[in-house]
């Protein structure tokens, strides 16, 4: 077994035919069948069934598909780690987020990082913690910022660094307020026009849950928003939100209004524990623990807990 070989299967596997496989990787149709026929026969197993026009994975082939990419990714690891050995010149990161940190926390992280270290590349990956462990997991990402307190950071080979505890808040517009005063409750909150994210979101998993657990239905006007869309919508006056006390630190034209029985989140920041980190890696990861204890000190709504 090579990593042409796995390279060839998981690009197969992802577009389901081998010619269009082999023209993203630059081969012809037969050198890959051949790889492919030469993998299958190490194993001892097919790897593939092969029906006119649909090529599907058998059990065989879906055992080995996330081992293959893990395998592929760690082989890009080991390619910038051996650049990093030149210094911070060049390399690496790949970090994802959920969109409510990559606003606030991963923004202000990056800015700085870039300054840094100019020569590293930066590659982001926005998803909820869910498919970001996934990710995770599979080796395409080196860190990941994950709502650990709706998402545990499981198995022997993933690691996870508590990094901040933020309470959610409502932000309201400041030109066309809906609520008055700097607290506000749950049932005083439910019938005013609210904006709730997309089903995807953590975030609206857990405010969700806070209403059913309390008996209570909001006041849904406008649904699916993404992160800047519903800060602007908040902005022009459309209604409320409840956001991380991160995000409201800087947004514009909003106010924050605390929760009289807050809510709260924790950020942790994983990585794999079977792969070492790059120097790169390593380098964001000591930055976004700088950057959570910035955006922490003098703001009671958020603890650092690394």
């Amino acid at each position: 077994m090579n990593l042409e070989q796995l390279r060839g299967f998981t690009a197969i596997a992802d577009v389901g035919h081998f010619t269009r496989a082999a023209e993203q990787l630059h081969l012809t149709q037969p050198s890959l069948s051949r790889q492919i026929a030469t993998l299958e026969q190490e194993l001892g197993s097919e790897l593939f069934h092969r029906a006119r026009g649909n090529i599907t994975l058998t059990a065989a082939g879906q055992a080995l598909l996330p081992r293959a990419r893990r395998m592929l990714a760690d082989e890009e690891s080991i390619r910038t780690e051996m650049a990093d050995l030149a210094g911070l010149r060049r390399g690496r990161v790949r970090l994802g987020a959920p969109p409510s940190l990559c606003v606030s926390l991963v923004a202000e992280a990056l800015s700085i990082f870039r300054t840094r270290y100019p020569g590293v590349q930066l590659q982001m990956f926005e998803a909820g913690s869910h498919k970001l462990l996934e990710q995770l997991d599979g080796g395409a990402l080196d860190l990941a910022l994950i709502v650990t307190s709706e998402h545990a950071v499981n198995g022997s080979h993933l690691e996870n660094l508590p990094l901040l505890e933020e309470q959610l808040v409502v932000i309201d517009s400041l030109e066309h307020p809906h609520l008055a005063g700097s607290e506000v409750d749950l049932p005083a909150l439910a019938p005013v026009p609210q904006l709730v994210f997309a089903h995807s979101y953590d975030l609206r998993a857990s405010t969700a849950a806070a209403y059913k657990s309390a008996g209570l239905m909001p006041n849904i006007v406008v649904e699916g928003g993404e992160m800047d869309a519903v800060l602007r919508f908040v902005h022009r006056g459309l209604g409320v939100a409840m956001v991380p006390a991160t995000v409201a630190l800087d947004a514009p034209g909003v106010r924050s209004i605390a929760l009289r029985e807050p809510l709260a989140r924790t950020i942790g920041l994983a990585h794999r524990r079977d792969v070492s980190l790059t120097r790169a890696a390593v380098a964001m990861q000591h930055l976004l623990s700088e950057t959570a204890a910035q955006l922490a000190a003098g703001h009671e709504q958020i603890n650092y807990l690394a």
